[in-house]
């Protein structure tokens, strides 16, 4: 996790930085919508997405606290991603940018 010293003085360049490549925004979106996800599932969803790619977003998404992974001791073993309190605290801007996407595309 990063420090506080390492983040943007902005914080809209901080939000930026956590959230702001197209990887992260669509993984964070499944989570926020669809609930806890398995690897597989992002890729069904998100299938322009290289394994190593979503491998190394959600790393970052989980080190940054707001993705949290729990892999269950099973054969074969299972892994879920979900959002963690903090990341589930990103609702409100998930909502407003569906929003203005829609009015967006009404608008053309």
């Amino acid at each position: 996790m990063l420090t506080k010293e390492e983040l943007p003085e902005c914080p809209v360049a901080t939000t930026v930085q956590l959230i702001g490549n197209k990887w992260k925004l669509l993984i964070i979106r499944n989570l926020v919508y669809d609930g806890t996800q398995r690897f597989g599932d992002f890729i069904k969803t998100i299938p322009a997405i290289s394994k190593k790619v979503l491998t190394d977003n959600l790393r970052a998404l989980e080190n940054d606290g707001l993705v949290e992974r729990e892999v269950f001791a099973e054969v074969p073993p299972r892994v879920e991603y979900s959002l963690t309190e903090l990341g589930k605290s990103l609702r409100p801007i998930w909502d407003a940018m569906e929003a203005w996407g829609i009015d967006y595309k009404a608008s053309l």
